[in-house]
């Protein structure tokens, strides 16, 4: 009996911990599809960074080729492309925490998807969908510069206090 006391004690302790570490990591990285193992999020919806940065091409990572970087997941196709990222994690991954460049210029933290992205001056963004990315194409440098401007102000911001 005195066991299933101490497990239970444990367990709640576990938990408790638990939540404290994900109030303290607020949203600074988009990470909507699902966890890894160790319960951090995986970015960019599980697909590789690395390719996505370099021509923007689609290619779906896989989980055996993870790398847990600054709180976020990246999933990466290959050994190699796993590497690169290794060696240079800020080249790669996305601008914004991986939400939408569009949505971080009108104030606001949303998801983005690999499917609309652009690399200006070496750098990667991600748009919600077709509509945020027209618009976004429509003034390219004042949209980059009012994100910008919006970032810092909204980087360490649980989503739901910024989208209100």
């Amino acid at each position: 009996m005195q066991t299933i006391k101490t497990l239970i004690a444990a367990a709640t302790f576990m938990g408790a911990a638990s939540v404290a570490t994900a109030a303290f990591a607020v949203d600074e990285y988009n990470v909507s599809t699902g966890t890894t193992g160790s319960g951090v999020g995986v970015a960019l919806r599980g697909d590789d960074t690395v390719a996505l940065a370099t021509g923007l091409k689609m290619i779906p990572g896989h989980a055996k080729y993870t790398v847990e970087h600054d709180g976020a997941a990246y999933y990466f196709s290959s050994e190699e492309t796993k590497k690169k990222f290794m060696a240079n994690p800020e080249r790669y991954m996305p601008q914004y925490g991986g939400f939408c460049a569009f949505g971080v210029a009108i104030g606001k933290k949303l998801d983005a998807s690999p499917r609309f992205a652009d690399i200006v001056d070496g750098k990667l963004y991600v748009f919600l969908n077709a509509g945020a990315f027209k618009k976004y194409k429509e003034d390219k440098a004042g949209t980059l510069a009012k994100a910008e401007k919006n970032w810092p102000g909204m980087h360490h911001v649980a989503v739901a206090e910024v989208n209100g």
